[in-house]
């Protein structure tokens, strides 16, 4: 997926002055593949016929809400989805989050800002592709063991006390982060340019919740975390060794 016009984009929304926005500018910046729907309906019909890469979706829909359209989605692939919602509180934020949510946009928004994020997802997938010319050692190097649990890049699949644990894509990319950088504390907005690939002012809710949804596959407690530790006051890290229970 390194190719504007190779990515399939839908647009759920039923204001069709937003629609035809964010069409006119997404084909100026390169993307070629749009779709569109106004329903759920609409949506779950496009996704089961043709696929999606990249789904922005508004909450509020005319048949039902796009909180539980992002679950039915999921059915069909693994697409990165983008909220686009004129509700902007922590509770619906981590709502969105919690259905299987990959990000999210207040409206009214910039619909280059659209196009920005867009962007920035395709690179971060660019980088973490693995070759195709990877030697026996080489994939070895990229499998990353904390205790309980082990990441292993090139096969994009996390593993907690031997067993395979589903993990959306934004979690995966911002737990291989911490994966690479053992016992270097982080900021939320270091996080969040290194994951989302963006100026991370004013996006902390994103990355908390996906601390948290971090937490809930390798913890044992989310609570009282052992590997993904809080640093008061300045961030977070992933312990080189995990505390004891």
């Amino acid at each position: 997926m390194n190719e504007t016009n190779e990515i399939k984009i839908l647009i759920v929304d039923d204001e069709p002055s937003i629609v035809t926005m964010l069409q006119m500018v997404l084909r100026k910046e390169g993307f070629q593949q749009l779709y569109t729907a106004s329903s759920c309906r609409e949506a779950l019909e496009t996704v089961s016929r043709v696929g999606a890469d990249i789904v922005l979706l508004d909450i509020m829909l005319p048949d039902g809400s796009g909180l539980e359209l992002c679950s039915r989605i999921r059915e069909y692939g693994n697409p990165h989805i983008l909220f686009l919602t004129a509700k902007a509180s922590d509770l619906d934020v981590l709502t969105g989050f919690a259905m299987g949510g990959d990000d999210y946009i207040t409206k009214p928004f910039n619909p280059l800002e659209i196009a920005a994020r867009i962007k920035a997802r395709i690179r971060r997938l660019d980088v973490a592709a693995p070759s195709n010319a990877v030697t026996p050692s080489q994939k070895d190097s990229r499998i990353y063991q904390f205790g309980r649990f082990s990441v292993n890049e090139a096969e994009g699949e996390l593993i907690v006390d031997n067993q395979h644990v589903p993990c959306p894509a934004q979690v995966f990319q911002l737990l291989l982060h911490f994966c690479k950088h053992p016992g270097i504390v982080f900021s939320k907005t270091q996080l969040y340019e290194a994951v989302w690939g963006l100026d991370g002012l004013g996006d902390d809710s994103t990355v908390m919740v996906h601390i948290r949804r971090i937490r809930e596959r390798i913890e044992w407690d989310p609570s009282d975390p052992k590997h993904l530790l809080t640093i008061r006051g300045l961030g977070y890290k992933l312990a080189k060794e995990p505390a004891k229970r």
